[in-house]
């Protein structure tokens, strides 16, 4: 474990659901429509909206393969083994996995000062709902309501959970904002997809969404748009669903692997080129484990779009997206390349811990920043995340 010697603000870490995660605040004639748990040759599996849900292998998390189980795949697989030979034994769910207290002893010993928690399951099943804007809601609600209870908002001022806010149903994604605030929120989380109403699919910059960006423009909080199942179409090239090639028992290159870049880029270029930011100027925006390769390809566009339509943007929209949006890359990415792309001030740390991906160690991510001056180290390692982390009057 490498050691920093500024406080550590981890911009990405998870709890893994309690079993009634969903269901301890929904009520029992709701479940049918929106989540049941069901039992199918001896292992637990969710129902949503009547339908068997794959989007994890085990949606108990007991046992778990051990956090940053495929650390060495992502550093670019030496010894030339699979995925799934890598994720090895799991091992019995930790109390730290689920439990504020223990998470903070865990915390000291990592040295962590701080962390923002977010989702596991929250963040996979708003698509497979997405039919039924009304029952997205109804889960949420409820989710929200156990994570409350469970984690806290802003637990001995250390661990920050992030309600989960769906944009299906604008006024009721507004009544849950509210709430959010009321309850002490520093972040609320979306997933990066064009929400889907009864009307159907649109921009999350639309104008029917206003009312939301109106609101969370006005509290100064910041939005987090996380990774998960944003329901993107592999068109024919790969098996449709989240984690599909896991539940065959096989990992096989496939474009299925591009989708996170792919769901955020879109979601982040489409704000700018909506405009959002000149309507709602004090909006905060941080991609979180959404990766940034994609980022110099998009300035690129985004500076082409700007010569072929002059007097569109009301400045260089490149400037805009540095001004409005924090990057946390992901941890095998060149953090260099990104800050000379967004700035010092504009990237974040997050280890994802203690997801398989993610770092068996958080700090261990400082070795990624041995080329930038201490200055850069102590903005990214914690300073950008708590300013984010402060709720921003207008100006």
């Amino acid at each position: 474990m490498h050691t920093v010697d500024s406080p550590v603000f981890d911009a990405d870490n998870h709890y893994y659901e309690a079993i009634d995660a969903f269901t301890r605040h929904l009520r029992p004639e709701d479940g049918p429509r929106v989540i049941q748990w069901v039992d199918i040759g001896g292992r637990k599996y969710h129902l949503l909206g009547g339908q068997i849900n794959h989007a994890v292998t085990n949606p108990t998390f007991d046992p778990v393969s051990p956090a940053g189980s495929l650390v060495d795949y992502f550093r670019g697989n030496p010894h030339g083994k699979s995925p799934l030979e890598l994720l090895g034994t799991p091992e019995p769910i930790r109390p730290e996995y689920r439990d504020r207290d223990a998470r903070i002893a865990v915390m000291d010993q990592q040295g962590l000062e701080k962390i923002w928690l977010f989702p596991t399951l929250g963040m996979v099943y708003e698509d497979a709902l997405k039919h039924d804007p009304g029952a997205v809601v109804l889960l949420f609600r409820a989710f929200n309501r156990w994570l409350a209870e469970d984690w806290g908002m802003a637990y001995k001022d250390r661990i920050f959970a992030s309600p989960y806010i769906s944009l299906a149903d604008v006024d009721e994604a507004v009544i849950e904002l509210e709430w959010a605030l009321d309850q002490g929120a520093r972040t609320v989380v979306l997933r990066a997809a064009a929400p889907v109403s009864v009307m159907g699919p649109h921009s999350p910059a639309h104008e029917m969404f206003d009312p939301f960006w109106a609101r969370v423009n006005e509290a100064g909080i910041t939005v987090v748009v996380h990774a998960g199942d944003a329901g993107l179409s592999s068109n024919g090239y790969s098996p449709e669903g989240f984690s599909a090639n896991f539940r065959r028992g096989k990992v096989t290159p496939s474009i299925k692997m591009f989708a996170i870049e792919r769901a955020a880029h879109d979601f982040l270029v489409t704000l700018i080129l909506e405009r959002l930011f000149d309507r709602f100027p004090n909006v905060r925006i941080a991609s979180v484990e959404n990766g940034s390769e994609f980022l110099a390809p998009l300035f690129r566009k985004l500076a082409g779009t700007a010569r072929k339509m002059p007097g569109y943007f009301s400045e260089d929209p490149v400037v805009t997206f540095r001004r409005h949006i924090w990057i946390n890359p992901f941890w095998e990415d060149d953090v260099n390349e990104i800050v000379d792309l967004m700035g010092d001030d504009r990237v974040i740390f997050g280890s994802d811990w203690p997801h398989i991906e993610g770092l068996p160690e958080p700090t261990d991510w400082v070795t990624e920043l041995q080329k930038l001056d201490s200055d850069s180290v102590v903005k990214i390692m914690g300073g950008n995340v708590s300013a984010l982390n402060e709720r921003q009057r207008p100006a």
